[in-house]
């Protein structure tokens, strides 16, 4: 599929200091995969990022990067997307960055529509900070000292709430299917509008139980559809351990409209009683 001596060359010299075993290596790959499929070229491409173990993807590619504040990669990425249409900008991150303070980013993003690819590496726990529990992780998840009788708090359900908030292509990849999950980022980059991708993305150190998640992940059931109404019954029937794309439709991409100019003594009239 694709040309792996091309792939590397998207690749930075500077090695990634993930644990053993992380999902966001195989991301990265998938990535860089995706890149060289698409062939885009290196100098049109920028990898935007917020705080966390996963935001420490654009270090890893050779390609422009922002290593951006916690939660704030997409306005970010926005930003840059508005003032450099020409440019591929994907913005990336984990489940506590994007859902957490990232959340309010999150909702307004998928409304704008802008022509943005979100990859959020979904682990359910704060990795870089030692675990703790994040957005996505189940109320009876007991194991942080913080939370030692569980959160007793609803999960943060990504794929839903990005329907509900009016994103445009909506999918779930799993990090133990590279291929599947190369396919999906290259379908969002080539989809006009804001593309969101949850990848299931397990933590061995600080989440060893998600070892499990190979045996669990299943394609979703149900064919992509341009229907919420579909979409939004598929997704509350689903366990959420399901990969592949589950939404995608053609609303309108938000751009840049045209700047209206006045002067100072213009706005200053309209203060005039």
């Amino acid at each position: 599929m694709t040309n792996l001596a091309k792939a590397k060359t998207y690749k930075s010299e500077v090695k990634p200091i993930w644990c053993p075993g992380c999902g966001d290596f195989a991301v990265l790959s998938a990535l860089t995969k995706a890149f060289a499929f698409l062939d885009l070229a290196q100098q049109d491409l920028a990898v935007i990022s917020g705080i966390g173990c996963s935001s420490r993807l654009p270090a890893y590619l050779s390609s422009y990067g922002f290593h951006g504040i916690h939660g704030r990669a997409l306005p970010i990425a926005s930003g840059l997307k508005l003032a450099r249409p020409e440019l591929t900008v994907i913005a990336s991150g984990g489940d506590g960055d994007g859902f957490s303070i990232g959340g309010n980013h999150f909702l307004h993003a998928c409304r704008r529509n802008l022509d943005i690819t979100y990859i959020v590496m979904d682990n359910e726990v704060y990795g870089m900070t030692k675990g703790q529990a994040s957005p996505t992780t189940q109320p009876d998840w007991a194991s942080s000292k913080l939370t030692p009788h569980g959160t007793g708090v609803r999960p943060f359900q990504p794929a839903a709430i990005a329907l509900a908030s009016g994103a445009s292509f909506i999918a779930r990849g799993f990090s133990g299917d590279p291929n599947g999950m190369t396919k999906l980022i290259i379908a969002a980059i080539q989809h006009p509008g804001f593309s969101f991708i949850q990848v299931l993305s397990p933590c061995p150190t600080f989440r060893p139980e998600q070892k499990l998640w190979k045996h669990q992940v299943e394609p979703f059931p149900h064919e992509p559809t341009d229907d919420p109404v579909k979409a939004a019954t598929h997704l509350y029937t689903d366990d959420g351990m399901s990969s592949g794309l589950i939404f995608q439709s053609n609303y309108p991409v938000w751009s840049q409209p045209d700047v209206a100019e006045a002067s100072i003594k213009q706005f200053e009239e309209e203060f005039i009683v």
